[in-house]
């Protein structure tokens, strides 16, 4: 046993270079957000802003606009990745991500009915909103999840997806109704970063911060939950506990991001795949290389979608959503080929 465990602290060991190496290209495609869109910006133009050295509309742009966007970005993807690696932890299912707690879906609804019912048409005003229907769906789904006084994760898989249906019907229905209500919705329903600044980003930190901090302290405890629970509870792991705790980091961070930039799909699902082909299922470092990896894929997909269309920019949502629909197939035909 000892000669395993040191063999395979090892091999964990040898992988973390692989997450420094992932954090420097995360500092790459940051400085290539704050330099490319419909007007590019030299690199040295960039750096010179960074610095406060820069002047004129490209310094303007850098600090103005595309800086603020990113670090929106970098904490947004942050957040979806971290969520998504907790949530197919505790579920032990590797196609589960936020979606799966109808976060998307419930704040989606809220935000929709403040917009029709108050008439709200600025983030700031709705992002409580946004975060208040997450976590009650969430909560919601719990309910539907226990089952004997434990959460069962299937039921959990299946009450959430079902409630994710219900809540979009709802949600569509109240936009076919009201024509305003669809013109203030429909670009936070997209999923964007774009006008976003950090009086938006700011009120969630706290949530984000908290759900991040529970997320990081369980991560150990995840590695059992691949035994099964009856396996995690004879190693002592307090399955319960743990799962609680899991999905409440879950809600607090995929919560907030939603709240911040609308429901972003693909990031809590695909993040957590990519950086288990470089470190492996190890938790201990599975969940904080999230920390890169979502942040990596949105900020990618956002560059991507102010290329693609310039001097017009499709939202970073619409791009996820493209990109995730032929991973989820594949990753589907992966578990179905391992079933």
């Amino acid at each position: 046993m000892t000669a395993v465990d040191t063999s395979s602290s090892g091999l964990r060991w040898r992988r973390v270079p692989l997450l420094l190496i992932g954090f420097a290209v995360l500092l790459l495609v940051g400085v290539l957000s704050l330099a490319l869109g419909s007007r590019s910006v030299p690199v040295g133009t960039v750096v010179a802003a960074l610095v406060g050295q820069g002047d004129g509309r490209d310094a303007l742009v850098v600090t103005g606009m595309r800086m603020p966007r990113t670090l929106v970005g970098i904490v947004v993807g942050a957040a979806l990745g971290l969520a998504g690696a907790v949530v197919q932890g505790v579920t032990r299912n590797p196609l589960a991500a936020p979606t799966t707690l109808g976060i998307n879906a419930g704040a989606g609804l809220a935000v929709v009915t403040a917009i029709y019912a108050f008439g709200l048409n600025q983030p700031v005003e709705y992002v409580w909103f946004a975060f208040v229907g997450a976590a009650g769906a969430a909560l919601f789904t719990f309910v539907l999840g226990r089952r004997s006084g434990d959460i069962d994760p299937v039921r959990l898989v299946l009450g959430g997806t079902v409630l994710q249906l219900v809540l979009v019907s709802w949600t569509t229905a109240v936009l076919v109704f009201s024509e305003r209500t669809l013109d203030e919705a429909r670009f936070w329903l997209a999923g964007s970063i774009a006008q976003r600044d950090l009086q938006v980003l700011l009120p969630m930190l706290p949530t984000l911060v908290l759900g991040a901090v529970l997320g990081l302290v369980i991560a150990p405890a995840l590695n059992t939950f691949a035994l099964g629970d009856e396996a995690a509870h004879a190693l002592g792991v307090p399955v319960t506990r743990i799962r609680v705790t899991g999905m409440l980091a879950a809600v607090l961070l995929a919560g907030s991001a939603v709240a911040v930039a609308g429901p972003i799909a693909f990031i809590g699902l695909g993040a957590p795949h990519l950086v288990r082909l470089l470190v492996g299922n190890d938790h201990r470092l599975l969940v904080p290389g999230c920390l890169i990896g979502g942040p990596l894929l949105l900020l990618t997909a956002d560059i991507a979608g102010r290329l693609i269309a310039r001097p017009s920019e499709v939202e970073v949502g619409i791009v996820t959503a493209l990109l995730g629909a032929p991973l989820l197939a594949i990753l589907a035909r992966r578990a179905g080929a391992r079933g």
